[in-house]
């Protein structure tokens, strides 16, 4: 009886272990497929989520990432015109949750080399093939990249990845084409910034002319109203106002009949 007790220890480490090596564990943002040795192979119609997965241990579970995963190309392609431009992309894709099994079966953990990169290629060839170099290099770039998404998923719609989104990262010209491109780039940035100085010269003069014309017209209006009797009137009126002042002393010079008096001050 005593042995019997010294042993229970003894086995029960050894079911722990046993235990451990009986299963594997599928981390997080990772799905398992599970293959029996004995049982008839990969299990389809099942994809086993992150956590411990227990099994016999001549029996495996195949772990997949389903996280979003990024990869980058560098591809030789022909524009429109046959100049040879080298693109740099990324490609950021994931796997299809619920169909790990089917891709175990067809195609196995090396997909992004089976299924993704060959066709990335040729997807990537057959659209720039579509555009200048001028195009590529500047004006038609998310276009370019909108045409290669969508071209890329229909070729891996049925090995079940989805293309999330390609990226041109960077595009190399020949020297001679890369040079015109940037030279007819600072030509155009240089036209536009002379439209916008002589548009706004235009406009400042416009505001002159309208600010000289307004002068013009207040001037009209306060001649018309200023005549001979109005003014000699105001002047009677100021000779009056200084009169009164008890610190002025003025002197009155007579003139001729139809102008003002002219006013010297004594002080």
């Amino acid at each position: 009886m005593k042995n019997q007790t010294k042993l229970l220890p003894l086995l029960f480490i050894a079911v722990m272990m046993i235990s451990v090596g009986c299963g594997t564990q599928v981390p997080a943002g990772h799905g398992g497929v599970f293959f029996s040795k004995f049982g008839g192979g990969t299990e389809l119609g099942k994809t086993y989520p992150e956590g411990f997965a227990w099994h016999f241990p001549w029996n495996s579970m195949n772990v997949y990432s389903i996280k979003l995963q990024e990869n980058k190309e560098k591809l030789t392609v022909l524009s429109s015109d046959g100049a040879s431009i080298i693109l740099e992309v990324s490609i950021r894709y994931k796997l299809r949750p619920d169909k790990l099994d089917s891709l175990h079966v067809g195609i196995g953990r090396n997909y992004y080399a089976i299924a993704i990169s060959p066709s990335i290629r040729g997807i990537g060839r057959g659209v720039a093939g579509n555009y200048t170099p001028e195009e590529i290099y500047s004006t038609k770039r998310d276009e370019m990249a909108a045409a290669i998404v969508k071209g890329l998923q229909e070729a891996v719609d049925d090995k079940f990845i989805i293309i999330e989104a390609v990226i041109m990262r960077n595009v190399t010209l020949p020297p001679k084409i890369s040079e015109a491109i940037d030279f007819k780039l600072a030509a155009a940035q240089e036209a536009q910034r002379m439209k916008f100085t002589i548009e706004k010269e235009r406009r400042e003069a416009e505001r002159k002319r309208i600010e000289a014309q307004g002068i013009a017209d207040f001037q009209k209006i306060i001649s018309a109203g200023i005549t001979p009797s109005y003014l000699k009137w105001k002047g009677i009126e100021t000779t009056e106002k200084l009169a009164s002042s008890p610190n002025s002393k003025i002197i009155l010079i007579g003139n001729s009949a139809s102008s003002l008096p002219i006013i010297l001050s004594a002080e």
